[in-house]
């Protein structure tokens, strides 16, 4: 077997998504995008290119990106963080992926597709990228943030949503349409679920002895082995690899040996993921973009704007202000490698074609816009919240001024009415004064006429005057 070419291809095109991850490192832009352009410049849809690459010659290698993807998902899944605030965080994360379902649901079922491409549509459109989203809030900064428990408590949420949801989708693809067959396959799912989180829970300490060896070589074959393994055992139980890969990562994360384990994994993670990434990249075909543009466009715009509603309501739910709500929308807003798996899956099963186009084009400016909204928060916020704390403040002051004029007038009125009162008294205390000195006039006027007749009486009468005698009248006048 003579794979000369084909190595020499696949690394050049890995030194290529070096350069290339070098340069969107400047502009914030996470290597999920990056790597699906380089695999869509090898695709052999793209042959003016000249770096063709068969799909199936990666294809194994890419199943253990996927792998690797969900088992690290599961290593760190926060357990303590998960049962300690079960209930806030249940509330909190279940409302923003029931919001983002919910209308992603409607959405999917609006293009016509089919039933089950809107399951999937739906399923690419609700939850966020937890690799994007961890890596934006470390790159940012923001780990030390009063919003960042919030936000990784939606994530933990979105995890175990992740592992119900693609057990659903697994019986749901599979095709089965006798009634029994499809509820024994979800008992069958949700058993294997709960067994595993049972273990994870109580069977940590016992599953410690089975990793207790110094040897860093034979430590990486076992998890990596253990992580294989139950990927299989996940698509023979009908629950799809990418479950048993989660569960097994959970049980993994349970142990005292997580931290080692994810030192050893996180390299291997990044380095067949990249290979995940980039297969998906060779399926996707540029002419096929136009079909779905108008779709995708639609899907983005519903993501922004449920996403700024469900952040601002989960901020709310937890006591944080407008531009902590921005800050959660535009870091959960990202999507990335859910929506590529749920993809392959619908590939694998036969679905409409289209989905591929749709997940490959919505991935990829999501993965541009998201980390590009993340960085640019605060100016989003000072755009947002500045012109609204200025119409409240307008508001205030309005009502302010009414306070202040009414206020003024029952101060005025309060000063006339005293005024009036003061005068009153003024009067009042005049009118005294005058009774006052009245009285004491009076009074020394009666002492006056009281002593004048003991003075008249020492004083001699005058004579009587003599009568005067009557005239008579001359009788003719």
């Amino acid at each position: 077997m003579h794979l000369g070419g084909e190595l020499l291809t696949i690394g050049v095109l890995f030194v290529i998504a070096y350069v290339l991850g070098r340069l969107g490192k400047v502009i914030g832009l996470p290597a999920i995008p990056i790597y699906m352009i380089v695999g869509l410049i090898a695709s052999p849809h793209t042959p003016w290119i000249g770096l063709n690459v068969e799909s199936h010659t990666i294809e194994l290698i890419a199943t253990f990106g996927l792998i690797l993807l969900l088992f690290n998902l599961g290593l760190e899944f926060d357990q303590e963080e998960f049962y300690g605030n079960a209930g806030k965080l249940l509330v909190s994360g279940g409302t923003y992926v029931a919001i983002n379902m919910g209308v992603g649901f409607a959405f999917g079922f609006s293009l016509g597709w089919g039933t089950r491409e809107a399951l999937i549509i739906a399923g690419m459109t609700a939850t966020s990228s937890s690799a994007i989203v961890t890596k934006l809030l470390i790159e940012l900064r923001r780990l030390a943030n009063d919003e960042t428990p919030m936000i990784l408590g939606v994530t933990v949420i979105e995890d175990v949503f992740i592992a119900i949801y693609l057990a659903i989708v697994s019986v749901v693809l599979s095709g089965d349409t006798n009634a029994w067959a499809v509820v024994g396959k979800l008992a069958l799912a949700f058993g294997f679920l709960i067994v595993m989180f049972t273990l994870a829970r109580f069977a940590g300490k016992w599953v410690s002895k089975i990793f207790a060896t110094r040897d860093d070589e034979l430590f990486t074959v076992l998890f990596f082995g253990l992580a294989v393994m139950f990927g299989g055992i996940g698509d023979l139980l009908g629950v799809t690899d990418a479950i048993g890969a989660f569960v097994i990562g959970l049980l993994c994360g349970a142990t005292r040996y997580r931290d080692r384990i994810e030192q050893l994994a996180l390299p291997m993670r990044d380095v067949f993921a990249a290979f995940f990434f980039v297969n998906f990249g060779l399926g996707l075909d540029l002419s096929t973009f136009g079909e779905v543009l108008w779709p995708v466009l639609g899907a983005i715009g519903m993501t922004v704007v449920l996403n700024a509603v469900a952040g601002q309501l989960v901020a709310r739910m937890n006591g944080f202000n407008v531009q902590q709500g921005i800050n959660t929308a535009v870091i959960l807003v990202n999507r990335g490698e859910f929506a590529l798996i749920l993809a392959t899956l619908s590939a694998a099963a036969g679905l409409e074609a289209r989905i591929t186009a749709f997940a490959g084009l919505y991935v990829l400016v999501m993965a541009i816009l998201g980390p590009l909204l993340a960085v640019n928060s605060d100016r989003i916020g000072r755009l947002v919240v500045r012109p609204a704390r200025l119409a409240r403040l307008r508001s205030r002051l309005g009502g302010r001024r009414a306070v202040a004029a009414a206020a003024a007038a029952e101060a005025a009125e309060a000063v006339a009415e005293s005024d009036a009162a003061d005068a009153a008294a003024r009067r009042a205390e005049r009118d005294r004064q005058f009774a006052e000195e009245f009285a004491l006039v009076e009074a020394a006027g009666r002492e006056e006429r009281e002593n004048e007749p003991s003075e008249a009486a020492s004083e001699p009468l005058p004579a009587e005057r003599p009568e005067r005698p009557v005239r008579q009248r001359d009788p003719e006048y």
